[in-house]
């Protein structure tokens, strides 16, 4: 008679397996963001051609880009100035930073909350996903949050002339609001880490 294997799967009654197994109603979610991901890509390349077609002095592109980013002056600009130039750039930098916080939620939530990935073997696996939890998770989500409201004040900033300063003191609270709850979070995970690990010890 042979002994049961003690690596084997434990069988899980019908409820707990019923509970354990809605955790794939969030794949949609996911799928979701992926597809999102792809509205951002095109953004962007939308957002470069007409970039770079106004480099090259195409009017139209030019008045596309002044709409897209707010920009107002005594006179309607003719040219790429520098100012819209770096309108644009951080423009197309926060793009960057949203898509990186979407592959962030996608695959590290994914890993965490649905179904091991079974990426340990491969050469592109991404360093911070090989200790990736929940409390991980959060601090690296409220960092990229904090990067992305830096990359929006500074636009503001650049273009502070056509924003009340009723609307520049707000952004600029609602973003130090942004950094101590990283801080916060951050404090609060290492706190629990260093809980966890003297628990261990005893």
């Amino acid at each position: 008679m042979t002994s049961p294997n003690p690596h084997a799967p434990r069988k899980l009654r019908p409820l707990p397996n019923l509970i354990f197994a809605s955790r794939w109603l969030q794949l949609p979610l996911y799928l979701g963001l992926i597809l999102a991901q792809g509205v951002y890509v095109f953004q962007f390349w939308t957002e470069l051609v007409h970039l770079i077609e106004a480099a090259f002095g195409h009017t139209a592109s030019l008045d596309i880009l002044v709409k897209s980013i707010g920009y107002k002056g005594d006179l309607t600009p003719t040219k790429l100035n520098e100012t819209i130039l770096m309108l644009v750039v951080l423009g197309l930098i926060d793009v960057v930073m949203i898509s990186n916080l979407l592959i962030m939620v996608i695959v590290g939530g994914y890993e965490t909350f649905v179904s091991r990935m079974g990426l340990e073997s491969h050469p592109d696996q991404p360093e911070w996903l090989s200790h990736v939890n929940a409390s991980v998770l959060k601090v690296k989500l409220a960092t990229a949050i904090i990067g992305i409201s830096s990359i929006h004040l500074l636009k503001t900033f650049i273009n502070a002339d056509n924003y009340s300063e009723k609307t520049l003191m707000w952004q600029t609270i609602i973003h130090v609001a942004f950094l101590f709850s990283a801080l916060a979070i951050a404090y609060t995970d290492r706190l629990l880490s260093g809980t966890h690990s003297a628990s261990k010890q005893h």
